[in-house]
C-alpha cells in the first residue's frame, strides 16, 4: 500500500464534520455539497481548498474529482424518532439519501468502479425502526446495489 493520504468528499455537508474528522485521521477533504448558507460559510473559512458544489441534485458524480471516501448525513426527518416518519421512499427530504446514491454509482462508472472505495451514512435514531425496518432494509439494499444491483436484504 503506498504512502498517499486517502482523499474525502461529504455530501450533505453541515458545518464540515466529516471533513473536520478527516484531517484528524489524515484524510485530506477535497469537495463537499451542502444548501444551508451558514455552514457553508463555516466550511468557506475553515477549509478554503475544498470546494463547494451545492445542491446535491444538481451534481454528476461522473464530474466530480474522484475520492476515496464518500459521507453522508442525508436529511433525516423522515426517518427520525423525533420526525413526521413519513419515511425514505416517500418522504420528501429523506429520499435525498438516494441522491448521494446515485453520485457514488456516477463516479465509480466514470472510474471503472474505482472510486470511491467506502461510503459511510450517518443518520438518526429511527432510521432502524422507520416503516417497520423497511427503510432501512431499503438503505442497505441501494448501498448493496452501488456494486451489484438486484441483492434482497432479508427482513
Amino acid at each position: 500500500m503506498d504512502n498517499t493520504a486517502l482523499s474525502l468528499g461529504s455530501l450533505f455537508d453541515g458545518s464540515g464534520a466529516f471533513p473536520f474528522g478527516g484531517i484528524l485521521a489524515g484524510i485530506e477533504p477535497k469537495w463537499s455539497s451542502e444548501i444551508e448558507p451558514f455552514p457553508v460559510l463555516v466550511t468557506h473559512r475553515r477549509l478554503p481548498n475544498v470546494r463547494h458544489y451545492g445542491d446535491v441534485s444538481a451534481i454528476r458524480g461522473g464530474e466530480l474529482e474522484p475520492v476515496d471516501i464518500i459521507t453522508f448525513g442525508s436529511p433525516c426527518q423522515d426517518l427520525s424518532i423525533a420526525g413526521k416518519r413519513a419515511g425514505i421512499q416517500d418522504g420528501e427530504r429523506s429520499s435525498l439519501f438516494f441522491q448521494a446514491i446515485r453520485i457514488i454509482k456516477e463516479m465509480r462508472e466514470a472510474t471503472d468502479g474505482r472510486y470511491p472505495r467506502y461510503c459511510v451514512w450517518e443518520n438518526v435514531p429511527g432510521a432502524f425502526s422507520s416503516n417497520g425496518g423497511d427503510d432501512f432494509k431499503a438503505v442497505l439494499e441501494a448501498v448493496i446495489g452501488v456494486k451489484e444491483e438486484g441483492i434482497e436484504v432479508p427482513s
